[in-house]
C-alpha cells in the first residue's frame, strides 16, 4: 500500500469514527469560520458538496447562502465515460438521486442548466487529508483535479477560488503531491482558516 492509500485509510477511519454529535459541532463552528470571510462574503455561485463518508458537513454554509440569496450548486458525475464534474443549480426542494458510487446528486434531465467550473466563483471541496501549502489528498478518484486542470494552465485566472473543508484533525504535514494535484486557495476547518 502506498503512502496515500495509508492516509487515506487512517484519516477516513478515524473521520467516520466521529459520533455523530461532534460532527454536528465541527461543522456549526466552521460555518462559523468560513462565514465571516471575505472568500465566502464575496462570492455569488457557490458550488457546494453532501458530506459523505463522514466528510465535515456544509449544511449549515449552505443554509446560510441560501439566506444571503447565493446560488448554490452541487458537483454531478458527467455522463460515462466522461470523467469530469458539472455543476447543477441547488435548492432545499431539489430532489436527488444516487450517483454510481452511491453520492446523492441532483437530478440533471436539462444539460444546459450544467455549469463549467470556470462560471463559479467559489468551490467548497471534500478532502481527506490537507496540509498548510493548500496540498489536498482526495478520494482517489481525481475528478476534481480533471474539472479543474485548467487553473493550472493560467496563471492569472481568478475563477473560482478553491476552499477544501476538514476537521483539524485531518491536516498532513506529509501528504505526496503529484504533478496533476490542484492546490486549493485556503483550508477551512472548524478551528482554522489557511489561507494558501
Amino acid at each position: 500500500m502506498d503512502k496515500r492509500q495509508q492516509i487515506r485509510r487512517q484519516i477516513r477511519s478515524q473521520r467516520q469514527a466521529l459520533p455523530q454529535a461532534e460532527r454536528q459541532q465541527a461543522a456549526i463552528r466552521l460555518c462559523s469560520q468560513l462565514d465571516r470571510s471575505r472568500l465566502f462574503n464575496n462570492s455569488r455561485h457557490i458550488a457546494f458538496y453532501l458530506a459523505n463518508d463522514g466528510e465535515i458537513d456544509p449544511y449549515f454554509l449552505m443554509h446560510a447562502a441560501w439566506q444571503r440569496g447565493k446560488q448554490c450548486y452541487l458537483p454531478v458525475l458527467g455522463m460515462r465515460p466522461c470523467n469530469r464534474l458539472w455543476f447543477i443549480p441547488y435548492a432545499a426542494e431539489t430532489p436527488l438521486v444516487d450517483n454510481r458510487f452511491g453520492i446523492p446528486e441532483p437530478i440533471h434531465p436539462h444539460r444546459q442548466r450544467q455549469l463549467k467550473p470556470h462560471s463559479l466563483d467559489l468551490i467548497l471541496m471534500p478532502l481527506v487529508a490537507f496540509d498548510q501549502s493548500g496540498n489536498r489528498l482526495g478520494m482517489g478518484g481525481g475528478f476534481y483535479d480533471r474539472t479543474l486542470a485548467f487553473l493550472q494552465q493560467r496563471r492569472s485566472w481568478r475563477k473560482p477560488r478553491l476552499v477544501g473543508l476538514a476537521y483539524e484533525f485531518q491536516e498532513r504535514a506529509d501528504i505526496p503531491v503529484q504533478q496533476w494535484d490542484v492546490p486549493l486557495d485556503a483550508i477551512v476547518t472548524e478551528q482554522h482558516i489557511y489561507l494558501v
